[in-house]
């Protein structure tokens, strides 16, 4: 049975991915709340984003805090002076600190545009189409005190066509981070995610479709 969940979203510049969380809040698909909006850039066009959908958001500047953990503990309060449950990370530009990860323990979300453990940390897609793979993609996974190492939640798998550029394949991977990053809280509004070590078993719910996936096409020969 799903609940409304209190999301607490932190960005640093478009928003996209808020855009698509909002999206499915508002047709009903998502059943979650956007209870506060924290962004460390006052430029941050999320901001306009958050402004008209009536969402409250918060600036927290870098500057004035002596370390990484202070500023965390301002955003950590502000989140919870919100009664925010589930912190989602759509394109914040910042690494958090332990002290950050231990308030919300498998409770921050974070979506990285290639397929994990594979193309970790900046530039994913430049990293996947620079190194020539034939599949790369996207994934949400609960955030850890690595770099995109936290259990993996949701992956969605592109193909990498000979015709591609970087933008083009980036392009194809964020239509698939709208669709995943929605669909993972989801999962966990409904109660079906189960972390065990390093897997997040998914309850009740669909296997994807048996079979590989070629690139280039098999043909019989």
């Amino acid at each position: 049975m799903a609940r409304i969940v209190n999301l607490g979203v932190l960005v640093s510049g478009s928003g996209s991915n808020l855009q698509s969380i909002i999206d499915h809040i508002e047709k009903g698909s998502l059943p979650a709340k956007i209870v506060i909006l924290v962004s460390n850039n006052p430029s941050a066009f999320a901001l306009e984003r958050a402004k008209k959908h009536g969402i409250p958001a918060a600036v927290i500047g870098q500057a004035g805090f002596a370390n990484r953990e202070d500023y965390d503990r301002k955003v950590v309060e502000t989140l919870k002076a919100h009664g925010v449950e589930l912190v989602v990370l759509a394109g914040f530009m910042r690494v958090l600190s332990p002290f950050f990860l231990r308030s919300f323990p498998m409770r921050v979300m974070n979506i990285h545009p290639a397929l994990l453990p594979s193309f970790p940390g900046t530039h994913g897609q430049k990293q996947a189409f620079d190194y020539g793979v034939k599949f790369s993609g996207c994934s949400v996974h609960f955030a850890d005190e690595g770099v995109d190492t936290g259990p993996i939640i949701i992956q969605a798998v592109v193909p990498v066509y000979d015709a591609d550029t970087e933008e083009t394949l980036s392009g194809r991977i964020l239509r698939e981070e709208h669709r995943i990053y929605p669909q993972a809280i989801r999962l966990y509004a409904e109660g079906k995610l189960r972390v065990e070590g390093r897997k997040v078993r998914v309850l009740d719910h669909p296997q994807p479709e048996e079979g590989p996936r070629h690139n280039p096409p098999v043909t019989d020969f």
